[in-house]
């Protein structure tokens, strides 16, 4: 195969950002995704969008809004919904309270498709699916090529100028042989208040979450296998978690206290905000459409479900364990509630529950992929540390650091999921924050760029810069460096270091519509453990 400008390793969202910037600057890409479905986490990992309060306003890039409103022009054109829902500018399909916009994960792949279906054509944009990489020809500080293998088996070796990391785990990052982190480091090593006090630690990682779409079909029974694990899985209680993980009982991720999560709540009033699980990452819901509509959608994505037994990286196991473990964990969750969680109504198990496939794509209705957290980390040019954006590391000052490199905003909690050390959860406030350019570029590799979560983070801020908006933001822009590169003959580190080039790449950002400060971060508050309901999640 011809050489590419840009081979970008994975299909998430920063690949499907960093993809479209460099078609806009006119610097041909290829997406080397492992999945046929494009979008990762909002799509095939099945996870409707974690966003931040500000989001309908601001505080994300252009393309990323137009993703936002593509899907709400989707539901628009396509489904019955009733004439008030039709009507709503700020349409949320599912009414569900993590955010403000929950869609079902297939209508986000369709909705990518359309967005990279003009540079395809004119043969800016070109997508491998069911390929993986396998390894990467390195010289000095260049890559020059990767070898691809697809779920067939053909290989193919792909030349470019530039190489861009977008996968969950930093595949790209490993084989190129950058040199990275994994799992939390400690205070001795970041300063950060809230690492671990002793030594770092490489196992311990967040945990990950494998996603079911679920939908009630009254009067039926949709009861699945048994799951071989599911013994184990029943009886399985954390010493740090107030009953079995199979339950409705969770630890609260912020006071680590009991508290009880049922499926639905016995009662509520019209209106109201349901705080139950049903509710929670609810991707369709019934009563916004046309008579007839038969059930919800909801998303699986509960505290319960998180996985952390094994660790994915450096563990004797294997990801292929883990992975294979967190998949019947999920089935055994869907078994238990079919069979024996308590009802809202009294009685034991909910076997109208039904897993609904049609909408991940696949025969049992959990997504294609898991919901991966964290991976390897770039010893990059800059870190971003918890100095930088929390509120009670920053005590005193307003606002999170200004970065003179910004290349892009986010907002979100550090939010971090059990992990496979044992530790409970961990939930920091942040200030809304920028996207460093320097956190994109590897110490070493010239040619290699951090474009998701890949990039220069600890395992704290790692928490807050994994969600939708960010991963995009991050995308998008290194995308647009590679492509700034490209056509000044410039190298990424010159560019940082250069205040001309510098400016120049951050003015070619502004006019692809990249946000790359806050209006005003003084006058915004932070980002504050509940986000827009003071539900838990």
């Amino acid at each position: 195969m011809g050489a590419k400008k840009i081979v970008i390793i994975g299909g998430g969202l920063g690949a499907i950002a960093a993809s479209l910037s460099a078609a806009r600057l006119g610097v041909p890409s290829i997406i080397v995704s492992e999945c046929s479905w494009l979008g990762g986490q909002v799509s095939s990992q099945a996870i409707p969008p974690d966003e931040h309060p500000w989001i309908e306003m601001t505080g994300c890039t252009e393309t990323y809004r137009q993703f936002r409103n593509g899907v709400r022009a989707f539901y628009r054109d396509h489904y019955p919904l009733n004439a008030q829902s039709r009507s709503a500018p700020r349409l949320n399909p599912g009414l569900g309270n993590i955010g403000p916009l929950s869609h079902e994960p297939f209508v986000a792949g369709l909705v990518i498709e359309q967005m990279l279906a003009p540079w395809r054509s004119r043969g800016l944009i070109e997508v491998l699916r069911g390929w993986r990489i396998v390894e990467a020809e390195t010289t000095g500080d260049h890559t020059r090529s990767v070898r691809v293998r697809s779920d067939d088996g053909e290989e193919k070796v792909l030349e470019a100028e530039y190489f861009l990391d977008t996968t969950d785990l930093g595949d790209l990052v490993a084989a190129a042989g950058v040199e990275h982190v994994i799992g939390a480091e400690s205070t001795a090593e970041t300063g950060e208040p809230h690492a671990l006090p002793g030594e770092s630690d490489p196992t311990d990682q967040q945990a990950i979450t494998w996603a079911a779409a679920l939908r009630l079909s009254p009067h039926t029974e949709n009861i699945i296998d048994k799951p071989g694990a599911y013994d184990r899985w029943r009886s399985y209680q954390p010493d740090f978690w107030p009953g079995p993980l199979l339950g409705w009982d969770v630890s609260d991720y912020v006071t680590h206290q009991p508290r009880h999560r049922p499926l639905f709540l016995a009662s509520s009033q019209d209106g109201e905000i349901h705080y139950d699980l049903w509710h929670a990452r609810r991707a369709l819901a019934a009563s916004q459409m046309e008579d007839g509509w038969e059930s919800d959608t909801t998303i699986a994505a509960w505290p319960m479900m998180d996985y952390w037994q094994i660790p994915l990286l450096g563990s004797e196991e294997g990801a292929g364990t883990a992975l294979a473990e967190a998949r019947e964990f999920t089935l055994s969750f869907i078994y238990w509630m079919q069979t024996e969680a308590p009802r809202h109504d009294g009685g034991t198990g909910y076997p109208e529950l039904r897993p609904h496939g049609e909408v991940t794509g696949t025969p049992d209705g959990l997504a294609m992929l898991p919901y991966i957290r964290e991976g390897r980390r770039i010893k990059a040019e800059f870190t971003v540390l918890e100095q930088h954006i929390g509120v009670a590391a920053r005590a005193g000052l307003d606002g999170a650091e200004p970065f003179k490199d910004s290349v892009g905003v986010g907002a979100y909690r550090m939010d971090l999921h059990p992990s496979s050390s044992g530790r409970n959860t961990l939930d920091l406030d942040t200030w809304p924050f920028q996207v460093p350019l320097g956190a994109l570029i590897p110490q070493r590799a010239e040619n290699v760029l951090a474009a998701g979560k890949a990039m220069g983070t600890t395992h704290l801020t790692n928490g807050a810069y994994r969600v939708h908006p960010i991963e995009w933001s991050v995308g998008e822009a290194a995308g647009a460096l590679a492509a700034f590169c490209l056509s000044t003959a410039s190298a990424p580190r010159q560019v940082r270091s250069d205040p001309r080039r510098l400016e120049d790449l951050r003015r070619s950002l502004a006019a692809l519509g990249v946000e790359t400060e806050w209006p005003s971060l003084g006058a915004l508050t932070p980002e504050r453990r509940f986000g827009y309901l003071p539900p838990p999640r």
